[in-house]
């Protein structure tokens, strides 16, 4: 038995996300998908009923993947996954947070708002509850998964009111990233950062189900392909200074984040403060209403405390004026 035992589901991106950063700090561990042998084992370590669960030698059972990464990296500083420039490891955390609590919402419609992928979905959470089995009478219980997680949808913004500016967004963001990783191995250089494993999760996750799969085969080969290399990924060279990665990356930031994911995390952390129970922003010049996501909020203020700090670097603040995301920061 490794130090290392990681609860996790394939199902799940933030599992991809913590599986994926363990292989490339070459860390020995466990991988336990999580089903209905080990369920009395990951409830006695859990604090909340969802995946991912690190349990480490030297640390607390941990379930948040952001966090997981942090302490990885503060214990395994080699391969770094922090760009050694001081503008771009600011911009990594923008675009991790983009990816968790942005993405995700995208990631969760195409899956779970239409029924051929949602009926695909189901069937393979199904499969993975039963230890990688499917149950002889399982067409009940892959309709009660379906509808469960179906209802869920709202809890997350992903309503059919939002559904256009979600689809919009991730596809808008998919072209950008490609053009950028055509030119690039990985988001900032050589190997990998926080951001690339949020994201490539996300994406890995869409590649799972036919109707977004579809659209990316067809429309981002380099993307998909620096997917399937971000399953076990390698540090290739050294990270680039923001100079080399500006022509194709501010694009990202400027036509995509400063349009939807910005104006919603601002929005949804002041109503967070606030308790609000509902948040409302424009996003992408269209009106965006949801329940107001506590956690999510948590993140971003963490995030944009962190980016606040770093805005006397002269590049920093320069990259976020120009793309039009300094105000939400400053």
């Amino acid at each position: 038995m490794s130090d290392y035992r990681l609860f996790g589901a394939d199902t799940s991106p933030y599992s991809q996300k913590v599986r994926s950063f363990l292989r490339y700090k070459n860390i020995d561990f466990d991988w336990i998908s999580r089903d209905r042998g080990n369920e009395e084992e990951f409830q006695a370590q859990a604090k909340t009923p969802t995946v991912p669960l690190l349990i480490s030698p030297e640390r607390p059972a941990s379930q948040d993947s952001t966090a997981i990464l942090a302490a990885l990296e503060a214990d395994h500083a080699e391969p770094s996954a922090v760009p050694d420039d001081a503008a771009a490891s600011a911009l990594a955390l923008i675009l991790e947070d983009y990816a968790d609590e942005w993405l995700n919402k995208c990631m969760f419609l195409e899956r779970w708002g239409q029924k051929p992928d949602r009926d695909a979905a189901a069937l393979r959470v199904l499969v993975q509850l039963y230890g990688g089995k499917r149950p002889r009478a399982y067409k009940k219980a892959q309709t009660q998964i379906g509808e469960r997680m179906a209802d869920r949808l709202p809890l997350v913004g992903a309503t059919p009111e939002n559904a256009d500016t979600l689809k919009a967004s991730w596809q808008r963001f998919a072209s950008l990233l490609n053009a950028h990783l055509k030119e690039h191995l990985y988001i900032f250089g050589g190997r990998p950062s926080a951001a690339d494993f949020s994201l490539a999760a996300q994406f890995q996750q869409m590649l799972m189900d036919e109707t977004p799969s579809n659209w990316l085969k067809e429309n981002t080969p380099f993307l998909v392909a620096w997917c399937e290399n971000m399953e076990d990924p390698k540090p290739g060279a050294p990270f680039e200074d923001l100079e080399k990665l500006k022509s194709t990356l501010a694009p990202i930031f400027a036509e995509e984040l400063a349009k939807t994911y910005l104006p919603w995390a601002k929005a949804n952390a002041a109503s967070a403060g606030r308790r609000k129970d509902k948040v409302s922003a424009t996003v992408a010049d269209a009106s965006f209403e949801q329940t107001t996501q506590t956690y999510a909020g948590a993140a971003f203020d963490s995030v944009r405390k962190a980016v606040k700090s770093c805005l006397s670097n002269d590049d920093l603040k320069t990259f976020l004026t120009e793309t039009d995301c300094v105000s939400v920061f400053s």
